[in-house]
């Protein structure tokens, strides 16, 4: 039934902000852009993050750090955590090792979203064509 992640959305107050700080942590612009939307393709399966206006949130939506984490696979956890915290993010959850080379930390970005890093070994077992 679910078959791949495909779009994770961010809502932002402040879309063009938001724009701009994710470029800088990419180190690329958004492959798609509309007023109050912006969509980047990232990663090995170019998946999908999008930025989206506050004002188009469902209503009843969160307004802070809430609900599941989406953890993006990353090849050196420390690293990324001190990039996102250099860049104004707030330590959500700190740097942990989970054993078995699981290790995961979360930061909240400056427009309120929960940004999930892991270092996976299977993730990276399954990009080799293995079976996790």
């Amino acid at each position: 039934m679910l078959r791949g992640f495909a779009t994770i959305s961010f809502w932002a107050n402040d879309p063009e902000a938001a724009k701009k700080w994710y470029a800088e942590l990419l180190g690329i612009e958004p492959y798609f852009e509309r007023p109050g939307y912006y969509e980047f393709r990232l990663g090995d399966h170019q998946d999908e993050l999008g930025l989206i206006d506050s004002r188009y949130a469902p209503g009843g939506s969160a307004t802070g750090p809430a609900g599941a984490v989406m953890y993006w696979h990353v090849d050196d956890v420390r690293a990324a955590l001190e990039k996102l915290l250099s860049m104004g993010a707030k330590e959500y959850q700190r740097y942990t090792e989970r054993g078995m080379g699981f290790i995961t930390a979360s930061v909240v970005d400056p427009f309120g979203n929960i940004l999930g890093i892991m270092y996976n070994p299977h993730y990276l077992e399954v990009l080799a064509g293995g079976t996790a």
